[in-house]
């Protein structure tokens, strides 16, 4: 085959000229973006309905290498899911240090209390607040 030939003769009787490389590349970037708008609907679709988290802290008791925290959450939403928490001291506006906690997963106008250890506020009792992420 001659360069710049894409098809042989015996594949080609018809001597068809070849799809332009514009045309190729147009068709691969078309292809990419509906599969990223695609998956883009997919991923909003899977966590529609889920939350707002409001969440207290109950309770705050000094361990070895933490605080155990008791907290407790409720999912306001239509559907089930856990959210992610930041727990902070009380009062420091989101500057301070803060400990992230998942929670268990909440169906729909369900509230559940649960204790975890937080390792990045100290060992010495304090007042705590807690924030929760709606997805």
């Amino acid at each position: 085959m001659a360069p710049g030939v894409g098809l042989c003769e015996g594949c080609n009787p018809l001597g068809l000229r070849d799809v332009a490389s514009g045309q190729v590349h147009g068709s691969v970037f078309i292809a990419v973006t509906a599969a990223i708008i695609l998956l883009a609907v997919l991923a909003r679709l899977s966590v529609a309905g889920i939350g707002p988290f409001p969440a207290t802290v109950d309770g705050v008791t000094p361990t070895d290498g933490g605080l155990a925290v008791t907290l407790t959450v409720t999912n306001q939403g239509e559907s089930a899911g856990h959210t992610n928490c930041r727990v902070s001291k009380a009062g420091d506006r989101g500057t301070g240090p803060a400990d992230f906690v998942s929670s268990p997963r909440l169906g729909p106008g369900e509230t559940r209390t649960f204790s975890t250890v937080v390792t990045g506020l100290g060992t010495e009792q304090v007042d705590l607040e807690i924030s929760c992420r709606t997805p």
